[in-house]
């Protein structure tokens, strides 16, 4: 079998089986992916990490107005320290998930016979624009809209299945490729000629 044939079979028996129906709403909507985001994984979690970027990018602009909000709307027995290193926790967080998506794009793009990194870059920027607010909103709606956002969950897996998957195809692609550097085979060796008498 050619090599080229037996990385595509090793990289769609990697594939995940269909799954079975989800038992709830939440696990129903974890599955679906955003209206907008788009539906092939490598250009999904380009999406993903545009989102994530934009919303970490966005929180400096919004922590005062994010402090404000959680002072005046306090709840009975919580501190308002306490709830503000809630937002540092999804900083760091996100600064973890934003590792994985990078990796699983690499992945990706190393595994990839053509260039995929302009449709990967053109992903990223249709996740960051769901952070673009016109001038009608106010820094209150964005700071409540930045509170409640959430990344989908089926970002994450989606990376981990997408860097498995590539890292698998990349290494099948390159089973059968020469090493960098190694040395040229000898050339065979010719019969010595006769000797004149």
């Amino acid at each position: 079998m050619a090599p080229l044939a037996i990385a595509l079979l090793l990289f769609l028996q990697a594939q995940p089986a269909a799954e079975p129906p989800p038992a709830s709403a939440e696990a129903a909507s974890a599955q679906h992916r955003p209206a907008g985001a788009p539906q092939d994984d490598y250009q999904f979690v380009a999406w993903c990490y545009g989102a994530l970027r934009g919303y970490l990018d966005l929180h400096d602009q919004v922590m005062p107005e994010v402090t404000r909000i959680e002072s005046t709307y306090r709840a009975p027995g919580h501190k308002l320290a306490d709830d503000l290193k809630v937002y540092a926790e999804i900083q760091k967080d996100g600064q973890r998930q934003l590792k994985v998506f990078q990796a699983a794009l690499t992945a990706a793009e190393k595994a990839s016979i053509r260039p995929i990194n302009v449709i990967g870059a053109g992903a990223v920027q249709k996740g960051r624009s769901v952070w673009d607010a016109g001038p009608e909103v106010t820094k209150a709606r964005l700071a409540q809209e930045w509170m409640s956002w959430a990344l989908p969950a089926r970002c994450e897996t989606t990376a981990k299945a997408l860097e498995a998957s590539a890292t698998l195809l990349g290494a099948s692609l390159k089973a059968n490729v020469e090493p960098e550097g190694a040395p040229p085979a000898p050339p065979p060796e010719q019969p010595a000629a006769p000797s004149p008498n």
